[in-house]
């Protein structure tokens, strides 16, 4: 039977009593569906899915796609991909570590993903775990003298210029880089496009900066935002189970993934990555 519980007080809710491999009626899946809205993440919990079920299961959200390092795409599932620390004949078949500061998926790009959904397939005993943080929830607690003063205003997102914060082990931007990765600019207050609710798009903690605004003025705003947003009553951190499943709703979550000993333990994840709301 279809249970609907509460992660936290604050964000997210449990899915009990369904096989995600198996049919689920338009009539609980609509519940279920309402409760990602509501609620910015779901999570199931002791799953066991085939790649092409994840992809099945996924479309029932919205359309599949794949727009990030397509060289770790699942071999036969290429909608699919992988997360790992594994190696096969030498070569890592995913990407070992990704997103370690609070961030919206493909926040860079004109039209950014719905949602993603992550489901677990090795996971080491300790660490690898995932911060989740509710941009509803923050939207609403600030206080309206903020609200006022943000509401018509643009956050420009630069890829490169997040790239030191996001992936510091790696080289600066190349040439080729800088010339393919073009600055885009979102509405800092975002209407979701299914609930109608106000959101917060403020980033994590990228250097982003607020469209027509000097440096001077830019910065301490956007920082005081990205640090209201993820504070503890918004924000939800999962220790992930094999057989997890967590789907968020990139429109009003945020997220941020912690290290593991990736010298010592083994972790596989399967990511999916949903372009546009059902029909």
């Amino acid at each position: 039977m279809l249970e609907l519980v509460p992660i936290t007080d604050g964000i997210g809710t449990e899915v009990r009593g369904i096989d995600v491999s198996g049919p689920i009626s338009d009539r609980e899946f609509d519940r279920i569906h309402q409760a990602w809205i509501d609620t910015t993440i779901l999570l199931f919990r002791g799953q066991e899915m085939t790649p092409a079920q994840h992809i099945a299961f996924t479309r029932r959200f919205g359309e599949v796609y794949a727009y990030t390092r397509s060289q770790f795409n699942h071999d036969e599932h290429p909608e699919i991909l992988i997360l790992s620390n594994i190696t096969r004949d030498g070569k890592p078949i995913g990407s070992a570590y990704s997103g370690r500061v609070w961030h919206s998926d493909g926040a860079y790009l004109t039209d950014p993903p719905v949602g993603s959904m992550l489901y677990a397939r090795e996971v080491p005993p300790e660490g690898g775990d995932t911060w989740y943080g509710n941009m509803y929830a923050a939207y609403d607690a600030l206080p309206p003298s903020v609200k006022e003063r943000i509401e018509d205003l643009k956050v420009v997102i630069s890829r490169v210029r997040s790239r030191p914060y996001n992936y510091p082990d790696r080289p600066a931007p190349t040439a080729r880089e800088r010339a393919e990765w073009p600055d885009v600019t979102h509405p800092l207050v975002r209407v979701h496009e299914e609930s109608g609710r106000k959101v917060l798009y403020a980033g994590g903690n990228v250097p982003w900066r607020i469209e027509g605004m000097s440096e001077d003025e830019s910065a301490p705003l956007i920082t005081f935002l990205q640090e209201f947003s993820i504070q503890p009553r918004f924000t939800y951190r999962h220790q992930w189970q094999a057989g997890d499943i967590v789907l968020w709703d990139n429109r009003s979550a945020m997220h941020r993934a912690t290290s593991y000993d990736h010298v010592k333990h083994r972790r596989l994840m399967h990511r999916t990555t949903i372009s546009g709301g059902r029909s």
